[in-house]
């Protein structure tokens, strides 16, 4: 493993031990990449290096535009993640590449608010061919209007989706959407000729977080 400094982000890369195995970048809360990592790597049907990107101003970095906070104490979103998507693929990725040289693909996976902005980045760059986005924060106001007024800037060969069985159980009128919009998310790439695939788990939208998110990285990876 090796640990940078980039643009004020920690980073943790874990690379393959092959040459040109694929590249997954994972945005993370709390520093969890290694034990993603070590979970997708006993289920992966490949060798793949890992690179976990931390220390985040998740609210602003992760958020497409802005919006009020959805509930009592909360904090609003500030609409960075345009500008941190430059940051991430001019200034963060290629000194990743400099320690990962020559993936054969690179995909971009993320938890809740990570996996809202790992499919929102895709209308906005063409780096990345795969996408896994966990517990996605798809209750994000007005995003499935994003999505069906803007074309991506590359189709991915492959989305996954998930969600607790729980998440849309709530007495939050926004987050209460968050079911409904993710399936229709896979339903429209899907029947835009992605694959894709919507899988539910057990529990609520902090129920083992790290084990759903290991699980994306495997099924993007076959």
């Amino acid at each position: 493993m090796k640990s940078l400094v980039i643009a004020g982000k920690e980073i943790q890369i874990f690379p393959s031990k092959k040459e040109n195995a694929p590249l997954v970048i994972l945005h993370t809360v709390h520093g969890e990449g290694e034990n993603v990592y070590r979970m997708a790597l006993e289920g992966a049907p490949v060798d793949f290096s890992l690179a976990a990107i931390g220390k985040l101003a998740w609210d602003d970095e992760m958020s497409p535009w802005e919006i009020p906070p959805i509930a009592r104490g909360d904090t609003p979103c500030t609409g960075g993640a345009d500008a941190y998507l430059g940051t991430l693929t001019e200034t963060i990725l290629p000194e990743i590449l400099s320690c990962v040289p020559s993936p054969s693909f690179m995909a971009l996976a993320g938890y809740s608010l990570a996996g809202l902005f790992a499919v929102y980045a895709m209308y906005h760059t063409d780096v990345f061919e795969r996408i896994a986005s966990a517990s996605g924060s798809f209750w994000y106001p007005k995003f499935l209007d994003y999505v069906q007024q803007h074309e991506m800037k590359r189709q991915p060969k492959c989305i996954y989706f998930s969600l607790g069985n729980k998440e849309a159980k709530t007495r939050n009128k926004i987050l209460q959407s968050v079911e409904e919009n993710t399936r229709w998310l896979e339903k429209h790439y899907r029947e835009s000729g992605i694959r894709t695939v919507y899988e539910e788990n057990q529990g609520n939208h902090f129920q083992n977080a790290n084990e759903r998110m290991a699980k994306g990285i495997c099924w993007i990876l076959q």
